[in-house]
């Protein structure tokens, strides 16, 4: 498709456009997700110690915290509208299965956190210190039963349950009430939730470390009595409060990233297939560090060029076994057309299965994967050297810590938004993915899949999805830039003394000005 043909085609403007809206806002709802567990954390800190500098470090995150829940809020909003405006095909399609796990969060989970996220914020000196710290703990519930919800949605589109296919109508619809607890119970979910949730505190504790590490040894180096005592006694341990929870983060999103990988391989091998550049069925497959070029089929392209090659990792990866078979992305296209064509619905809505490609587009499945990874991985080093250089009481004025920390806080960021360009394009050619086992045992879950290029509003002009496309990307990056410039200006305040009352409450709502 040369670029002029792209640039006219709605199914491609409409997935530029929801990718990108997607990114744009994924940024920000893992931040939210991680740093209201780490404010709530901060504050449980004070109600139990009564050491001031957790007070401090819950106001000074607790803006921060603000200023990204806003944004995500307003940034989600253009996603909900363009399911209907854009994709009004999937949404006849899918509209009876989505609407239960969308409403439960729009109704119970988005409620309780930005009901308590106001209580919180206006509750400083008006609430108990009990009641305001449950405020807090809600609005974290909250987010994370937010990401349940809307993961469960996405979970169903990588791998269909609880739900039939009604030819009459050509819609999929829920299976009775017990599909809904099967949407719930979905395997993919439990690995995609666990996932999200761990990156979430990765993501959060690399900005509270980069932070407060970046503000310890400004301090430190101060050469003042006050700046060393700052450093000690107020930055210092919050420093370590962020590198332990990247730590507990990047082992987290390590496990249940193995988890979830090997549940791809079962369920949606050929997005697995494609990550590891595997192009035939290999016994003992090797894990590729680099390549470039796509797997043929029938050599209708050059085998891809590979460098570097470790024996049996793919193997082991995929199947905790270092000799175990793997399967690769022709012999995957050969077994997806038998499946396919066997399925009536299937070829009377899309005819022979032979004359599809069931690859995903490889080098972007490829390199997304390994980004990913890589970008995990140094967080997780910073982090292991930040809590290792503030051992026993020790302040560090290492410059080079100072900025590897501030350099560190954006890598997480990257590697969550690789990682979901790697799920979601992975999935390709499919908005809602077969599924397999379905397919194969001939069960009516089996009927449930849906291509992308049928997904599209067959209404709506390519030349309108392009303009909305320049617009919402101008819009977006605008909001993007607001929300740098502000979290850096208050970031840059640092931590201020507390007014307290005689009795050591603090007074007055959270306030962005001291």
């Amino acid at each position: 498709m040369t670029l002029a043909q792209a640039a006219l085609d709605s199914v491609t403007i409409g997935r530029w456009q929801f990718g990108i809206t997607t990114v744009y806002h994924f940024i920000l709802v893992p931040l939210t997700i991680g740093m209201s567990l780490m404010v709530a954390l901060m504050q449980t800190f004070w109600h139990k110690t009564g050491k001031e500098h957790w007070l401090q470090a819950t106001r000074f995150f607790g803006k921060l915290l603000l200023i990204t829940f806003a944004l995500g809020v307003a940034t989600g909003i253009v996603q909900e509208f363009q399911f209907g405006m854009n994709w009004s095909e999937y949404s006849r399609y899918v509209g009876d299965i989505f609407g239960a796990p969308l409403a439960v969060e729009a109704l119970l989970a988005f409620f309780l956190e930005s009901t308590f996220l106001g209580l919180w914020i206006f509750g400083w000196g008006r609430l108990s210190k009990t009641l305001h710290l449950v405020s807090i703990w809600c609005v974290a519930i909250g987010t994370m039963l937010s990401a349940l919800w809307i993961l469960g949605a996405n979970s169903w589109m990588q791998h269909p349950v609880g739900a039939t296919f009604n030819a009459e109508t050509g819609r999929a619809e829920l299976d009775k009430a017990t599909g809904f607890f099967q949407i719930v119970a979905n395997p993919v979910l439990f690995w995609e939730f666990t996932h999200v949730i761990t990156s979430a505190w990765l993501i959060a504790g690399s900005v509270i470390a980069g932070l407060a590490t970046w503000w310890m040894i400004r301090a430190h180096r101060s050469d003042t009595e006050l700046g060393r005592e700052q450093a000690l006694n107020v930055w210092r341990p919050i420093a370590r409060f962020g590198f332990v929870v990247v730590l507990v983060g990047g082992l987290g999103v390590t496990t249940t990233g193995h988890f979830q990988g090997q549940e791809i391989v079962e369920l949606q091998p050929m997005k697995m297939a494609a990550a590891e550049g595997i192009c035939m069925d290999a016994k003992g497959a090797a894990f590729t560090v680099a390549q470039f070029g796509s797997c043929p089929l029938e050599g209708d392209t050059p085998e891809p060029t590979k460098f570097v090659e470790v024996p049996g990792v793919a193997a082991f990866m995929s199947h905790n076994d270092f000799n175990a078979e793997v399967q690769g992305v022709a012999d995957i296209q050969k077994r997806m057309v038998d499946l396919l064509n066997a399925n009536p619905d299937f070829t009377a809505k899309y005819g022979d299965a032979a004359q599809y490609d069931f690859r995903p587009p490889q080098m972007a499945s490829f390199w997304s994967f390994r980004l990913m990874i890589a970008l995990g991985m140094v967080a997780f080093l910073v982090g292991a050297w930040g809590l290792w250089a503030t051992r026993k009481g020790a302040v560090s004025d290492n410059k080079w810590l100072g900025r590897l920390a501030l350099l560190n806080m954006p890598l997480p960021f990257i590697a969550a938004s690789f990682g979901w360009i790697f799920t979601e394009i992975g999935r390709q050619p499919w908005i809602v993915m077969p599924n397999l086992k379905g397919l194969e045992n001939g069960d009516p879950v089996g009927s449930v899949m849906l291509m992308t290029d049928s997904a599209i509003s067959p209404n709506v002009p390519a030349a309108q999805m392009l303009a909305t496309l320049i617009g919402f990307t101008l819009l977006y990056a605008i909001l993007g830039v607001i929300w740098f410039v502000l979290m850096k200006r208050y970031a840059l305040e640092g931590i201020h003394s507390s007014k307290k009352t005689h009795e050591g409450e603090t007074v007055g709502a959270l306030s962005f000005g001291y």
